[in-house]
This record gives structure tokens, sequence and C-alpha cells, in this order.
């Protein structure tokens, strides 16, 4: 071996063990991709008169991230959306690269007193293309306020059992528990919650979530 190629042998050889300890003291999560998700919603998934950080996207990966999951929640509700508008927006508001959706539409459907079996098909037809991208979908379920009567409740409210049953999608039944008839939880409005309300509402959903993201993980294997 000549002089130049055991130098050489001698200063990379060190580098490559070097770059090899400081991956293996890197935590797992860092040497993993992240996992891309999607939160696509109306008010209650935007954080209404939050300030970013507060909104639901934020506080739920800032907690997943506190359990050393290495994940991106993106924020793609929008204030005032149906499930018409979120129909009209779906492929757009989900890119490409995205591994999972929380999918949370209705509540304005049924303030509005929207047809239940309207709503039903648009987000029949939401789940069918994320499903036709292979996104899997975690689905948020929506009850209709008690001045819609009970008529209306009983055919809204079961639309989103019964689509995550069709779909094979884990079911999060309601996305106010914990909040809704909670005093100190909502703004002034008596509707949205305000920051501590959406930490409830994180709190609460967040088991659903990581087995979700379980899900994911084990699918990309």
């Amino acid at each position: 071996m000549s002089f130049k190629a055991s130098l050489l042998h001698f200063i990379v050889m060190p580098l490559v063990a070097i770059s090899g300890l400081a991956l293996a003291a890197l935590p797992a999560a860092a040497q993993d991709k992240a996992i891309q998700l999607v939160g696509f919603g109306d008010s209650l998934m935007a954080g209404y008169q939050l300030a970013p950080s507060e909104s639901y996207t934020a506080q739920l990966e800032k907690a997943l991230k506190a359990k050393g999951l290495n994940v991106t929640v993106t924020n793609a509700g929008v204030s005032g959306d149906t499930t018409s508008g979120g129909l009209s927006r779906i492929d757009w508001s989900v890119p490409d690269g995205t591994d999972g959706v929380i999918l949370e539409l209705g509540a304005n459907d049924a303030l509005r007193g929207i047809s239940p079996e309207q709503s039903e098909k648009n987000l029949d037809t939401m789940l069918s293309r994320l499903k036709e991208r292979k996104i899997p979908v975690l689905l948020v379920g929506i009850m209709a306020p008690p001045n819609m009567g009970g008529d209306y409740a009983d055919r809204f409210n079961p639309i989103y059992k019964k689509l995550a049953d069709k779909y094979g999608a884990p079911l999060y039944p309601f996305f106010l528990d914990g909040v809704v008839t909670v005093a100190g939880t909502q703004l002034s409005d008596g509707m949205h919650p305000n920051a501590r309300g959406v930490g409830i509402m994180v709190e609460k959903s967040l088991q659903l979530v990581e087995s979700f993201l379980g899900e994911i993980k084990n699918k990309g294997k």
C-alpha cells in the first residue's frame, strides 16, 4: 500500500466510525422520516379565534412529539366550511406525500339544517377520493345540535359510524367530547372551544390518533 493510500485509509476509516456512532446516538424518531398528517375540517379544526399554537392540529402535534413521535400535523381547517366546501377542496388541500388525514366536517351542515343525506354523500365522496389516493383517514364525528330536533339528529348523527364501517376507518365519535357542556372550555359564543377546550379535545383523542399513526407506520413497512 502506497503512503498516500495508507494516509487516506487512516483518515476515512475513523470518519466512517464517527459517523456511525453519531447516527446511533440519535433518537430513533430523528432517524425516521416524519409522518405527515393533515387535519382537514372547519373552524373546530382551524382554531377559530385562537392563536395558531392553540389550534387542535398544533396542540396535537405537540402532544405527539412529547411522546417521542416524529410527526407533522398540518392545519387544513377552514372556518365556516361545510361538507360541500370540503369536497370542493379535498384534492388540493391534501397534498401528495400526505400519510394520513384527520377528517372533521359536518358541524356547519347541521347548524344550517343541510340534508343529512347530502352531508353523508359529500363525506362518502371525500373518503372515496382519499382511498383512491391510498391515504388513510381517521374520521371525526359531529353531533347535531338539540335545537335541530330529534328527527334531524336521528338522520344526521349515525352517518359517521356508517361511513367509518364502510371504509374501515377509525372513528372518533364526537370531536367536542368533554367540551360542549363544560364551563370554561368555550369561547364567548358558546360554540367554539377555547385553548383549554382544545387541550381537552387533544387529550381525549390522543390515544386513537396514536393508534392511527401506528397503523400508518405498519402499512409503510
